[in-house]
């Protein structure tokens, strides 16, 4: 079987109790796109999908991957994948959107992660204190913090037994050496549970759209054996820089240039040393706590004493 092919009985599998769609219709669009177009094959599909959503009236999340695997908490790395996972209720927080059913955190012996349930996907209430086996929930990440969404796909089953909670809060410690790009002044997607930075004005997932301004920093901190990737979002960033969103806004605006916003920030944090304590998902650490510490020391000497530490 050819990979348009695949690609495409995967796609109408996930539509067939939604759309009476032929698989030759899927495999058609998809051709036209990488033969004609010379479109990447992941680009393809994703264009082909949102066509079908569209035309379905449905939501992303209210498909399925199909290939749901079991996972735990630290595997989730990356957006947009199906997993099980049986977790604990370990809070409940109220929803800021009508369109959320309920928000909360799960956790089980790796650590822990943030849920939303949708209120469309009128599946049954979760219970803080109780554990879950969750198949067929969505990655999602936002800053580098990771999530899952329940939709209505997801079978939801109550367990008779405890789950002790892992511990994943981390504590750095070290010279800030490098501050990434994607940093300062950022948009992000408008669209309604949807959080990604905009990308020369386009989303992957819902294409081009006027985006909402955000501030996030993400930065390399060398503790002087390993560098580590820090992420501070808005809150973070204005707490760090002193320099809030609407300032922000405001000095773009003047320059017409949001990298200036960057360009600052980089010259005020850069060689600088500090404590950052905050949760672990995948390969970033979260400042959720920061204290500056003696410096900051320019050029040679940082990269010196930062590897000498």
């Amino acid at each position: 079987m050819s990979d348009v092919r695949q690609h495409a009985d995967d796609i109408h599998e996930q539509f067939s109790d939604h759309l009476d769609v032929d698989v030759e219709d899927v495999e058609e669009r998809l051709t036209t796109l990488v033969d004609e177009y010379k479109v990447p094959m992941d680009e393809a599909r994703r264009s082909v999908t949102n066509h079908y959503l569209e035309e379905a009236g449905l939501e992303r999340e209210d498909i399925s991957s199909g290939d749901s695997e079991k996972a735990s908490v630290e595997d989730v790395d990356e957006p947009e994948e199906w997993i099980d996972l049986t977790a604990k209720v370990i809070e409940l927080w109220d929803p800021r959107s009508d369109s959320v059913a309920q928000v909360g955190l799960l956790g089980d012996p790796t650590g822990t992660i943030k849920f939303t349930k949708w209120a469309k996907s009128d599946l049954p209430a979760l219970e803080e204190g109780t554990v879950y086996e969750l198949r067929n929930v969505v990655t999602d990440e936002y800053q580098g913090r990771y999530s899952v969404k329940l939709n209505s796909t997801t079978v939801i089953e109550e367990l008779e037994e405890d789950l002790e909670v892992g511990n994943d809060t981390s504590e750095v410690e070290g010279a800030l050496v490098d501050m990434q790009s994607g940093s300062g002044l950022i948009k992000r997607c408008p669209e309604e549970g949807c959080t990604r930075v905009l990308q020369n004005g386009r989303c992957n997932e819902h294409g081009e759209g006027e985006g909402e301004f955000d501030l996030r920093i993400k930065a390399v901190v060398d503790d002087g054996i390993d560098a580590h990737e820090v992420i501070f979002d808005k809150d973070a960033t204005e707490n760090l820089t002193g320099l809030s969103l609407e300032e922000a806004k405001e000095m773009a605006m003047d320059a017409l240039d949001t990298t200036i916003v960057a360009d600052e920030i980089r010259e005020d944090i850069v060689g600088t040393y500090y404590r950052i304590e905050g949760p672990t998902f995948g390969r970033y650490v979260l400042a959720d706590d920061v204290e500056e510490l003696d410096g900051p020391i320019d050029g040679e000497e940082l990269l010196i004493k930062a590897r000498s530490m």
